[in-house]
């Protein structure tokens, strides 16, 4: 664990900054491949990842903003200029509307540019969660004794009694801590899950005919993994024993199925021996 790689006098480069560059950075040169095969320029994927960060990392930020305001009205600062403090759905919903502005500014078709972003979505968060893992930004998941579980003594969030969490009868959030505790490594489960998307993405992608296609199995997919995780993870829930990540993960899943399914008609064949072999 490392959450802060080092210091030049007022500036901190953190772990988590610095595997958030680097999936901007290799996403950026994902779609600009995809771009390309596509018949537009490369540097349109520059201004799309760019914009895309400015949203992303803004929407990221006002999600959690709003999940903790308590906390953000007493004191602002320490939100602000910390390096914890994303929600992925926000940086979503963000990254979302800056691509629509760029999708009608070049005049692309806005399904064109999920098609191509949707790989390197997954590539990107799976890179996120190797800085969740390497910051201990907390999210990692409940106590747990299998060989796998891990302790985060050093997270920038701290470790303690307000940090490792557990759940009741009621599903209600409670200290876990105790000497010696363990918790589910979450961002390695989500590390996995989300490079395992991006691989049957990244080969499906010259094989599906039909715009939005690659995106809609994005959010099948990323929506199956977030929800399978979180029932380690120590969010809390708001519903149905769900949190709220679940929440808009099933939300993802349906729309993302109905749009699938409402566009198979439109979809030529696709050779299972070709999709064997990728």
């Amino acid at each position: 664990m490392l959450p802060v790689l080092f210091t030049i006098g007022p500036l901190t480069i953190y772990s988590y900054g610095l595997m958030m560059a680097l999936g901007f950075i290799i996403g950026d040169f994902a779609i600009a491949h995809d771009f390309e095969r596509r018949g537009y320029k490369r540097e349109y994927a520059s201004t799309l990842v760019m914009w895309g960060a400015i949203g992303g990392i803004a929407g990221s930020r006002l999600l959690y903003v709003a999940n903790n305001l308590p906390q953000y009205l007493a004191g602002p600062k320490t939100i602000i200029f910390s390096g914890a403090g994303f929600v992925w759905y926000g940086g979503f919903g963000g990254g979302i509307l800056a691509s629509y502005i760029v999708a009608r500014y070049y005049r692309i078709p806005w399904l064109t540019i999920a098609d191509a972003c949707a790989p390197a979505l997954a590539l990107g968060q799976a890179l996120g969660r190797v800085g969740c893992q390497l910051a201990g930004d907390g999210d990692w998941g409940l106590p747990s004794k299998l060989p796998w579980a891990m302790a985060y003594p050093r997270a920038i969030v701290g470790w303690g009694p307000e940090t490792v969490l557990a759940l009741d009868s009621h599903d209600n959030l409670i200290s876990g801590f105790y000497p010696g505790v363990r918790v589910h490594p979450a961002p390695i489960y989500e590390t996995i899950l989300y490079m395992g998307v991006f691989s049957l993405l990244w080969a499906l992608r010259k094989k599906v005919q039909v715009e939005g296609r690659i995106f809609y199995l994005y959010l099948i997919l990323a929506g199956a993994s977030r929800f399978m995780v979180e029932f380690v993870r120590i969010n809390p829930r708001v519903m149905f024993g769900l949190s709220e990540a679940q929440v808009i993960a099933i939300v993802m899943m349906v729309v993302g199925s109905a749009a699938f399914f409402l566009s198979g008609a439109r979809e030529p064949a696709i050779d299972s021996q070709e999709v064997a072999r990728a």
